[in-house]
């Protein structure tokens, strides 16, 4: 498909680009900025919703300040754009938190004039699985095409919303000039990419995040991917990952060590390794490698407050080197880890028609290897390293069956008395590019009019035991912080991976503050909490 389809009216050449090659205004006197806008992603590899801060606005910010070196590059967010459309006013009333305007940046007041003056716009957008976020909306195709309108200058798209946008063109004609499937850098900035550059591409763009991270408010856990593609030998009908990247690339060691070290040097803190199908597949399950890694990251941060992981596949995590990496990431990672695994069903019959390969005895083997390796509390409270899971409804061979197999699968996990970070249950989605996605429209599944019922069913029958088990009336949790207050109450948590949600009722503590609390009661999804310790 031709970049055509995507300008606004004709076609562009590269000569209509002032400056283009060589960087607006060189030697001029009127430099035009450059700017991310961030509508926000959501992969099942990498989360890119503050306080996330994801590899594509990284890969965004290296490429523009190399492409255009004297230009100010300016990064904006989806709820920027939101607050001065809504005349510099919150959808809700104060003291609640208004998730729509939640994420605002230092630029806030001048978002709409920022995009009407840049030469170029870069839009990160797209979610390749549904996402809901307490204090975050993600921004809509609407939404992203309204603030296209204020825009004069070039307009990117990078993220998953652009393997939409290459699916359906006729529905994206006229916003953007570029697509970016995957990936940025200077090289292809406006001429767009459909396949990963070279991560020795990406990482001669990379010198500093010192600007980017100054116009954060809060506090970024930097998200960190170490290989593309997925090292399974048969792909999971629905994971976008082999369509993003068939082949499995690796990155160095030495190369994520020293972007973890450039966003430690810009005042990032928090980095969670996540960017990936299986953090324990790591350079094919290399337990040496993984050390080298994780113990260069400890080494050259010395005072990180969060490092964290994200996905691990169960047969790697059950085999006998996933307990010893288990064990490594327990040893090096910060307290309140959490390592999800994708059993995505119990039912034998969903499991072979979507070539899972994970049964509920190689599950639980994970499960029991983590939980030996990670079990223990830290001195805030929380287990060092715990399971998360993951279940997928509305998959091709699914039954009434099917959620009883799921039922009896999780109450066997409780009956060994196992403990469980967190559970993600959710519906299929199709992304383009996947094996679901050529199947097309698939029959009425039982699921399609039963999912919130079933999911009922996990919360009450497997959720809250759980969370009673994690999180014993009683225990308390220090160093928590205040992130959102909303008709039950102010909204506590600590920063990391899937963080536990505290939420102490019928109060309204301002945003940052920091408490101990201690547990008081147990819902599926959150536990609540009151304060031993005054907030400050």
């Amino acid at each position: 498909m031709g970049r055509q389809a995507f300008q606004h009216g004709r076609r562009w050449s590269a000569t209509d680009a002032p400056g283009f090659g060589f960087g607006f205004g060189f030697g001029g006197r009127n430099v035009r900025p450059v700017v991310i806008l961030d509508c926000f992603t959501v992969e099942p590899s990498g989360l890119g919703v503050p306080p996330y801060l994801s590899a594509y606005v990284r890969a965004a910010w290296s490429a523009l300040r190399r492409a255009r070196p004297e230009a100010e590059v300016r990064y904006l967010t989806v709820d920027d754009v939101r607050w001065c459309l809504a005349g510099g006013r919150p959808a809700v009333e104060p003291p609640r938190s208004d998730p729509l305007t939640y994420s605002t940046t230092t630029n806030r007041e001048n978002a709409i004039q920022l995009l009407r003056d840049a030469e170029i716009v870069v839009v990160v957008a797209g979610d390749a699985v549904p996402s809901v976020h307490l204090h975050a909306v993600n921004g809509s195709l609407r939404e992203i095409a309204r603030a296209l309108a204020c825009v004069r200058g070039r307009r990117l798209l990078l993220g998953p919303l652009a393997a939409y946008a290459v699916a359906a063109p006729a529905e994206y004609a006229g916003l953007f000039d570029a697509l970016h499937t995957h990936t940025v850098t200077s090289g292809d900035l406006l001429l767009g990419s459909s396949s990963p550059a070279e991560y020795g591409r990406i990482r001669r763009d990379r010198d500093s995040f010192n600007g980017l991270i100054e116009q954060m408010p809060w506090r970024p856990i930097a998200e960190l991917e170490l290989y593309r593609g997925c090292t399974r030998r048969t792909f999971c009908s629905f994971c976008n990952e082999p369509a993003k990247s068939p082949l499995v690339a690796f990155r160095e060691v030495d190369d994520v060590v020293a972007e973890v070290e450039q966003l430690y040097a810009a005042g990032v803190r928090n980095f969670r390794l996540g960017q990936q199908t299986c953090f324990f597949s790591y350079r094919n399950r290399d337990e040496e490698a993984i050390r080298a890694l994780l113990g260069g990251v400890r080494e050259r941060c010395p005072d990180l407050e969060v490092l964290h992981i994200d996905n691990a596949d169960p047969l790697a995590v059950a085999s006998p080197v996933g307990r010893r990496i288990a064990k490594l990431v327990a040893e090096y990672g910060t307290e309140g880890n959490c390592a999800p695994m994708g059993i995505e069903s119990f039912d034998p019959a969903v499991i072979e028609r979507n070539a899972l390969t994970c049964t509920p005895e190689i599950l639980m083997r994970a499960v029991e290897h983590i939980n030996e390796a990670g079990a223990a509390r830290g001195p805030g409270g929380l287990p060092m390293l715990l399971p998360g899971l993951n279940l997928i409804y509305g998959l091709p061979g699914e039954t009434h069956r099917t959620h009883a197999a799921n039922l009896q699968g999780l109450a066997a996990i409780l009956d060994a008395d196992l403990l469980c970070h967190r559970t993600n249950v959710r519906l299929a989605r199709a992304f383009p590019g996947t094996p679901l996605a050529d199947l097309g429209e698939l029959g009425p599944l039982p699921s399609a009019e039963h999912f919130a019922t079933w999911k009922a069913d996990i919360d009450h029958t497997w959720d809250q035991p759980m969370k009673e088990r994690v999180y014993p009336t009683g225990l308390r949790l220090a160093g928590l912080h205040s992130y959102f207050i909303d008709q039950d109450g102010t909204w506590w948590r600590r920063l990391g991976s899937y963080s536990i949600q505290v939420v102490e009722r019928g109060s309204a503590v301002p945003r940052g503050a920091t408490a101990d609390l201690a547990v008081t009661g147990h819902a599926p999804r959150v536990i609540y909490g009151e304060r031993r310790a005054p907030a400050a």
